[in-house]
């Protein structure tokens, strides 16, 4: 099986040179953490998968992680950097996050493939094969705060997750009043966009597009997404957190 370093030099051969790692735009969330900026940098090119293809195993299989990795994700990654050219975004000194808030002045190419690179770069990370199952600290405060309870969080992500029609995404947002919302977006939106029906930073995201889970779930969309919560990494999203609220 072809590994992560394998998978990341196909895909630099072709994406080519595309710029630098970046930071989350101010504008966006002005009580973003300077101290933490670098922490949760997206930039333009695709990163090395942080653990094997068949870590998340049972709940993703290996064969769905290699194909969503190495084929649709570097796609996007390529597509982009392709869009970046061609409407001359330098991306050695444009933040993607100033290109995602400001998307509806851009090309579909853009919005597509912008959307696809930074919602996959975020999804890989907030996974892991040693996952930390419990929430605590201050995420876990304002889940409770804003949703009433954990479970009554978790019914309302998994029904925006099951109910996205078609293609898309489920996400846990903090909006720029720093409150705790659930919202879905198609295909590659996210709430980082000015066409986003709700806005704020996506503190984690859940890909519900058929790609993601077809070859073991098949149409058994809810199967993935109750097997998906064994991996989700709260450590990891209780970072996200707190460097967002400063």
């Amino acid at each position: 099986m072809e590994n992560t370093n394998n998978g990341r030099r196909e895909f630099i051969k072709t994406a080519g040179k595309a710029g630098i790692a970046l930071g989350l735009a101010q504008t966006i969330l002005p009580a973003f953490a300077a101290e933490d900026r670098s922490r949760f940098n997206i930039g333009f090119l695709q990163r090395p998968l942080p653990y094997e293809f068949a870590a998340l195993e049972p709940n993703i299989d290996a064969m769905t992680m290699e194909i969503h990795y190495t084929k649709h994700a570097a796609t996007y990654a390529k597509n982009l950097a392709e869009a970046a050219a061609a409407e001359k975004v330098d991306t050695n000194k444009t933040k993607l996050e100033d290109v995602l808030k400001n998307i509806s002045k851009y090309s579909v190419k853009m919005r597509n493939n912008a959307g696809g690179h930074y919602n996959h770069e975020m999804f890989w990370e907030i996974m892991s094969p040693k996952a930390d199952h419990k929430t605590a600290g201050k995420l876990n405060d304002a889940i409770v705060k804003d949703f009433g309870s954990m479970e009554a969080f978790k019914t309302q992500f998994n029904d925006a997750a099951k109910n996205r029609f078609g293609s898309g995404w489920a996400w846990l947002v903090m909006t720029n009043d720093r409150k705790l919302v659930v919202s879905s977006t198609p295909n590659q939106d996210n709430p980082l966009m000015d066409v986003a029906e709700i806005k704020g930073f996506p503190l984690m995201g859940l890909d519900v597009w058929e790609h993601a889970y077809y070859l073991k779930y098949q149409n058994k969309r809810p199967d993935y997404i109750n097997a998906w919560w064994n991996v989700l990494d709260w450590d990891q999203i209780e970072k996200r957190y707190r460097s967002a609220i400063g």
